[in-house]
Parts: C-alpha cells; sequence; structure tokens
C-alpha cells in the first residue's frame, strides 16, 4: 500500500468467478459476536493487518490484531475471537463453522509496473502487450466458440436466435450450400442454445474453448 507505481491493468477475477474477493469479518458460528463494534477489547487473526487495523479504527473500536502465518480459520474460538480472511463464496468459512458479520474490504488483482520502466517506449510496449493478453484471458474465462453450419432458409432464423459477443462470422459454403457461422457467446447459455440451433435445422455445431477474448 502506498508504493508509487504504475497502475496498468485491474485484473477482476477470482477462481470462479470473474468478480471481485472479499475480506470479510468472521466469528465462530456459536460467537455472541454480531457487529464490529462487538469486537471492543478482543483478539483477531488476520494476513490483512494494516487494513484491518484501519477498519477498526473508522468503527471506534480498540481490538488486538495480529499476523496470521497460515490457516487463519482454524484459529477460532480458541485463539483468537473473530478472523479477517480472503473468500470469494464463503463457503470455506462455512465448512470450518463460521459466519461474517462484515464485510472489511474487496480485492482485484493488479497489474502494476515501475515508472522508470513505463517511461521506456520499449519496455512500455512490452507491459501493454501483457496487460492485453492478460486481460483477453480473462474474458476468455466464461465464453466459448461456436461453429455450425445452415442452409439458405434457415439463415435468418438462426441469426434471430443466436446470442453474439459482437456480430458473427457468416461465410458462404461452395456449390451454394448454405452458410458457415462463427460466433463468441457466454459458456452459461451454450448449452442450452445448441439444442435449439439444431432444431431450427443447424448441422456440424462445434463448441470449442476459447485461451484468449481480445476485444
Amino acid at each position: 500500500a502506498g508504493a508509487d507505481v504504475m497502475c496498468v491493468e485491474k485484473l477482476v477475477y477470482a477462481k470462479q468467478q470473474l468478480t471481485k474477493v472479499r475480506w470479510v469479518l468472521a466469528v465462530p458460528e456459536s460467537s455472541p459476536i454480531n457487529t464490529a463494534e462487538d469486537l471492543q477489547g478482543k483478539r483477531i487473526s488476520t494476513e490483512l493487518v494494516n487494513v484491518t487495523k484501519k477498519y477498526l479504527e473508522e468503527k471506534g473500536v480498540n481490538a488486538e490484531v495480529e499476523f496470521s502465518h497460515g490457516a487463519t480459520e482454524a484459529k477460532t474460538p480458541d485463539l483468537v475471537d473473530a478472523i479477517v480472511e480472503l473468500t470469494e463464496t464463503g463457503s470455506s468459512l462455512r465448512a470450518n463453522k463460521l459466519r461474517i458479520i462484515d464485510t472489511v474490504t474487496e480485492s482485484a488483482t493488479v497489474f502494476i509496473a515501475n515508472h522508470k520502466s513505463w517511461e521506456d517506449p520499449w519496455k512500455k510496449k512490452k507491459i501493454e502487450n501483457l496487460a492485453i493478453l492478460f486481460h483477453g484471458a480473462i474474458i476468455a474465462r466464461d465464453k466459448v466458440g461456436l461453429k455450425m453450419n445452415i442452409s439458405n432458409e434457415g439463415l435468418n432464423t438462426l441469426l434471430e436466435k443466436l446470442p453474439a459477443l459482437r456480430t458473427p462470422t457468416i461465410s458462404p459454403l461452395s456449390g451454394n450450400a448454405g452458410y458457415a457461422i462463427e460466433t463468441v457467446m457466454d459458456e452459461s447459455v451454450v448449452r442450452n442454445i445448441i439444442p435449439e440451433l439444431k432444431r431450427i435445422g443447424a448441422e456440424g455445431i462445434i463448441e470449442y474453448p476459447l485461451n484468449k477474448v481480445i476485444l
């Protein structure tokens, strides 16, 4: 925190979703503690010591914050009264019989560079190239590509049904036999759309994963 660096790109992703992750304040399920204010005079374990101290200060809470060297979730209730831990879905906390009482802060990965490197044209170009590739890889995580063929008569009906990141690529097949269609869409919809495409006459439907999507 407070480092004098260039923020090249914010990379908003987590293990399961393209979202920020949260640092949350959690206590044992059986704990009488329900708010941050209830932690007055208590002990908290976390890897995010300075941010936690600032959070408590803003709440007017005087509590002991100790650095955790790992296995933070296992330290309650025997060693500490509460923890501040990183979570995406909260499932790991629930598995350890912990409940969240507040969000301390949200966090995302940031691609940074020092100013000296950024001022060097050759290095800046390389850094920008990496940022483009990182961003493209993140976008591709929940996208898939889809290829198919369709008859001349079925083209307009298919295009009405077909969701796309951008306008689909349409290529005529040889011998006036119809069209080859290629598109990119959200993975969450593809399993529902493929049967629909088949019903309206699409053939040779191929779904494939994407490594990068550069918009």
